[in-house]
């Protein structure tokens, strides 16, 4: 995964400035403070709201709402696991049960390493292939847990 800049103020401002004329900005916004912070700070909101003339609930319901808005920093490597109807039954509970085991962590948590952020994610659009997930931005399918584990492969020390 790309290195992320600390989070300053001067920065998410300049951020705010290039896409505030934008019809609709405040989605453009938000994904660049994830693709330049890796996340969405706090302190971010009522920057954007006033910048955008939106209340920051209105800001918070959005960067809540959508699961690629994260509030905190994830970690080197991201493992989204698909929970939608298709992979539940093709298996992906057991799967989920074999991640969370494996990496020590919960949904929505990062290892205490700070390596890996196990996160669900409702339909990666690969139903006819299910189970199936997304490991660093990369889709992998038909998975079990011996093909999951081989997948993990290149972080290291997760999957032995």
């Amino acid at each position: 995964m790309a290195a992320h800049e600390d989070w300053n103020t001067t920065r998410a401002a300049e951020l705010i400035a290039a896409s505030q004329s934008l019809e609709g900005p405040l989605l453009p916004i938000l994904h660049s403070f994830v693709e330049t912070f890796g996340y969405v700070p706090e302190p971010a909101e009522p920057m954007i709201a006033e910048a955008l003339n939106l209340s920051r609930a209105e800001v918070h319901g959005v960067v809540t709402f959508y699961h690629d808005f994260r509030r905190e920093p994830a970690g080197d490597h991201v493992v989204k696991l698909c929970r939608a109807e298709s992979c539940q039954a093709a298996g992906c509970d057991a799967l989920a049960d074999h991640l969370t085991e494996k990496l020590g962590i919960a949904f929505g948590e990062t290892t205490r390493d700070g390596r890996v952020t196990l996160e669900p994610i409702y339909c990666l659009g690969l139903c006819s292939v299910s189970p199936a997930a997304m490991i660093d931005g990369r889709l992998v399918a038909r998975l079990d847990a011996k093909k999951l584990d081989k997948a993990l492969g290149h972080l290291g020390g997760v999957a032995q």
